[in-house]
This record gives structure tokens, sequence and C-alpha cells, in this order.
């Protein structure tokens, strides 16, 4: 009997995607109105199913409203989607995603990702060019060499490096771009590929889940919850620091028995395949020359650039993108590579990571039948009315759920934030909690569940390291329990004190 494999990656979303279709027909229909800020003529336009008003941009509105956030959160930028009004939800007629809808799902997807996706394949066409300089080879060679008996630094370098891109700035779509870089490192550390993958995805996620100056996540959050962003900094500081330990602690054990014998690897049956793919550089013949090292300096500074930019100039994709790609031409410059020979290894660079772009394409296709079908803000409505009548410490435990849940359907930590604050910020108000601890359940929640949430990042991160979902989640389910206990004492402390 043939045995069955576990599916891939765009299969299990393409089955998600069908049962979100289901849903849809299951599901009643419904929506919240929704208030947005137009700055070119300081009004707000209020959108509700049978119109669009135009309100004066005024507190007065917003209390009127029982929007409870200062209007400068709007008037400087700090709110710039539409947020959800509470006390607005009502049931709208039915739109049930048919087969048609659902075939089309993943190209709308591929369409409307178009930005992450040709960021993808442009940072594979700098990684094919930067194969063929032989830098990598050199440069992990001389890596290896000299971390030799002291490899763990590189796991709590990675590691901490990439959790603080996390909670700073909001470090997480950019780290595909890592893994093809790092994977041959810590192979040729002697540790296997999972290693690389928790380094740099339970650092993202751990860094994003304790966001402490992310706008994405902590300041828009905040900002629609009506209070400072910096109330509750100190909390979420803690939580970092210790998420941050805990990871690599459980990361440092892996790895090390890992080493000692390489057959306790999860993924030991894709060794050879792993290493085949990656390369290995631990016997490379390439020595470090000159060119070499200015390449791999062009090759760090990309990333540099790209960092700077998103942190500090309002970045996107598109900017992110245009990096990549002069990185990749002032490196095929300095390498002497002709034009034809660059075009082709850019091409066949890019080629290598079309199946991580289709499958974030995929997942957003997941989003886009939600929105079709009308039924986020029904789950959101039920999701605020499930909590009535809790004692605090029950409360918060069951926001963290709720919002672990809620980010299954709706993964964008922004879009999040400004579909659920307006209504669940005040819901502490009368449990007698501070609504900086529904931020935190909100951050949490979202954190927790984006180590295993297959409509977020970690199916297209596995395709780039070809790990499969079962195996990713045989090695992280013992961390994500371990966190989420830990995170349910630090949230019921919280409350009491």
């Amino acid at each position: 009997m043939k045995k069955l494999k576990f599916p891939t990656a765009q299969t299990i979303l393409i089955i998600i995607a069908g049962l979100v279709a289901i849903l849809t027909w299951i599901v009643p229909s419904g929506k919240f109105d929704s208030l947005a800020y137009n700055k070119a003529e300081n009004t707000f336009t209020r959108t509700s199913l049978e119109k669009k008003e135009t309100l004066a941009a005024t507190q007065e509105t917003l209390d009127a409203l029982q929007i409870k956030i200062p209007i400068e959160k709007f008037t400087n930028g700090d709110i710039w989607k539409p947020i959800s009004i509470p006390n607005t939800y009502h049931k709208v007629k039915a739109k049930p995603q048919g087969f048609l809808a659902f075939i089309q799902s993943p190209i709308k997807g591929i369409i409307e990702a178009a930005d992450i996706i040709f960021l993808v394949l442009f940072i594979g066409g700098l990684i094919g060019i930067m194969n063929f300089t032989g830098a990598f080879d050199a440069g992990i060679s001389w890596l290896a060499e000299t971390l030799k008996g002291k490899e763990f630094i590189l796991i709590l370098l990675v590691t901490v490096l990439i959790a603080i891109g996390g909670t700073t700035f909001g470090l997480a779509e950019e780290t595909i771009a890592f893994y093809p870089i790092l994977i041959p490192i810590f192979l040729a550390a002697k540790y296997d590929a999972m290693v690389a993958l928790a380094c740099i995805y339970l650092g993202s996620s751990i860094g994003t889940m304790c966001s402490t100056t992310n706008p994405f996540s902590t300041i828009i959050a905040s900002d629609a919850a009506g209070i400072n962003w910096t109330t509750g900094l100190i909390g979420r500081f803690i939580m970092l620091i210790l998420g941050t330990l805990i990871c690599i602690l459980y990361t440092i054990r892996y790895a090390q028995r890992v080493k000692n014998d390489p057959s306790k690897s999860v993924i030991f049956s894709q060794k050879e395949a792993i290493e085949a793919l990656f390369g290995n550089t631990t016997n490379s013949t390439v020595k470090l020359s000159t060119r070499l090292r200015l390449i791999l300096f062009v090759f760090a500074m990309s990333f540099v650039v790209m960092i700077y930019g998103v942190s500090q100039l309002e970045w996107w994709f598109l900017e992110m993108t245009v990096v990549f790609l002069s990185g990749a031409v002032l490196i095929g410059f300095l390498a002497k590579i002709d034009e034809y020979t660059f075009v082709d290894l850019f091409v066949k660079g890019a080629s290598d990571l079309l199946g991580v772009a289709i499958i974030i394409g995929i997942a957003r296709g997941i989003t886009i039948l939600m929105n079709d079908g009308q039924i986020s803000d029904t789950l959101l409505f039920y999701a605020s009315n499930a909590t009535n009548g809790m004692n605090k410490g029950v409360f918060i435990n069951a926001m963290l759920y709720i919002y672990g849940g809620l980010s299954f359907f709706i993964p964008s930590s922004s879009g999040m934030a400004v579909l659920t604050m307006p209504i669940m910020s005040p819901l502490a108000d009368g449990v007698g909690i501070g609504r900086e601890l529904i931020v935190n359940a909100y951050q949490y929640g979202m954190g927790l569940f984006a180590f295993i949430n297959p409509t977020g990042l970690i199916l297209a991160s596995l395709a780039i390291v070809k790990v499969g979902y079962d195996k990713w989640l045989k090695f992280v389910m013992p961390l994500v329990i371990i966190l989420l206990i830990f995170t349910m004492i630090m949230m019921t402390i919280s409350v009491y004190l």
C-alpha cells in the first residue's frame, strides 16, 4: 500500500479556501458601519449599507458615534485606514461565495499581492546572481571556520536581531529574503535547516507578537483604542525579553540534539536533498578575495538600506524591490558578469521562488473570499458579545483566544487593529481593566497563532526551506504550548496588578 503524504502548502491553502467559501454559505453576512478620515478636505466619511455621508472632522462627531479616540489620532495620520463604528453591526443580504468565486480567489489573491510577490521574485534573482559569484561559498566557509565550537552564537545573534526588527518596525514579510542566505550557514555549522527556519521565523514571530514601537500593530492598535502607544509598553518589553529567551533556549536545545546526532532531526529524511539544494559549503575551495568581500558588502548593504528605508523613510514593497534590483545590478557589474548571463541567472533565481510567490497569492485569496462573503464583521460581532459577564481574569484570556481565532481570517495586523479595536477596546471599560490590555491580547493572540497560522507567512517560509507543514508542527507545537501557558499567566497577573 502506498504511504500517504502530507499535502503541499499550496494544497493546504486551496482546502482552506474551499472551507472558507463553504463558511460564507453558513455564517450570516453582516457589516459594521465604517469611518474614514479625508485628509485633503479635513472631513470624515461614514459608510453604511444604504449611503455614504460626510461628517465634520471634530471630537464631537467621534463622541456622538461612541468612538473614544482623540481627533488628533486621525488628523496627524496615526490612523489612516477606515475604522469600524461600535454598535452599528447589521445583517446584510447574504453573499455566499460559489464555485466560480472559489476558483477565482487564488488569481485575485496573486493580483492583489503583486507587490510582495515581485519583492520575493526579485530577491530570488539577486540570490541567483550571488550564487554564481561564489561569494556565498567563500563567506560561509570563512564563517564556519570562525565559529567552530561556538556555533550557538549564530542562533543567539540571528534570533535576537530579527526579534528586534519584529518588535520595532514589524519585520515579517521581509524575512523571506533571509532563508536562502542563512540556511547554508546553519548547514555549515552542522545544524539542520529547521534550526535556520526557527531562528528566522521564531525571531520574527516573537518580535511582532511583543511589538514595542511597531507602527503596524502596537501604535495603530493603541491609537484605534484611544490610548497612547506608550501605555503598557513596560509589560510588552518584559514579554519580549522573556519570550525571546524561551524561543532561543528551545532552539538551542533542539540544535544541540541534532548536532550530536543528526538522526534526531525532524527533517532527517530530507537531509541529503536539502544539503544538495542549498549547497554543502563547508569544503568550499573558493577563497574570500577582496572582490568577493566587496560583493558581500554590497549584498549586506542591500538589507541595511531596506531596513533603514522601511523603519525611517516609510518605504514599502516598491522601494524594497528597487533596492534588491539595484543590488543585483551592482553585484553583476562588480563580478564582471556579461549581460546575457546576468539576465539568465536573474530569471532562473526568480523562478526558484515562484512557488513561494504563488503560496502568498493563494493565502491572500482566502482573505478576498472572506471580504467578498462579508462574514469577517459577523465573526467580530459574535466574538465581542461572547465575553459578556466574564470576570476580568477569564475575560482577558478569552480575548487572547478570540484574537488568535480571528487572525486565521484576518492575518493582517494593521487590518485587525482598525477593524476590531473600536469594537473590542470599550469592553475593557465594562470589566474595569485598562484598554492597553486589549491591545496586548490582540498582539499576543495574533502573535501566538502566527507560529502555526496557515493563512499567515509560515507556509511561504516553509516552501523556501522545502519543509512540510506537518514537520513544522511537530517541531514547534511544544514551544507554542509553553508560550501559551506563559502568556496566559502574564496576562492574568497583569489584570490584577
